[in-house]
């Protein structure tokens, strides 16, 4: 997988339904972009909101562009295991899962 992931269906909808809050949206992908952090670090930091947030959507988006970015899947698998002490063990779980998802699709999954 790489380049940049097809948007899912839904939102595609939406933002034609809605393109002024999807041009909105995108604007305010492209401000975050500003500052230091260098385009791999700041995926894995969405990444790493999302989890905290537990929004099983935002997951799933920030995983796949991770490994479109080519990042491995270790690495995500790491952030995960990272988030267990504030979130505990039962969340953690679900993310685990969520994020498994994906990365058996991809063939990416670490033996387990």
């Amino acid at each position: 997988m790489k380049g940049t992931p097809k948007q899912p269906e839904t939102y595609e909808a939406f933002v034609r339904r809605y393109p002024r809050i999807g041009r909105a949206w995108e604007e305010l992908a492209e401000a975050g972009k500003d500052g230091p952090l260098d385009a791999r670090t700041a995926r894995l930091v969405k990444l790493v909101l999302a989890i905290g947030a537990l929004r099983e959507g935002a997951v799933h988006a920030n995983v796949r562009k991770a490994l479109a970015a080519v990042r491995p899947a270790a690495e995500i698998e790491q952030v995960v295991a990272l988030a267990a002490g504030t979130l505990g063990l039962p969340a953690t779980v679900a993310v685990y899962s969520w994020i498994r998802d994906l990365l058996v699709g991809e063939g990416r999954a670490a033996p387990g």
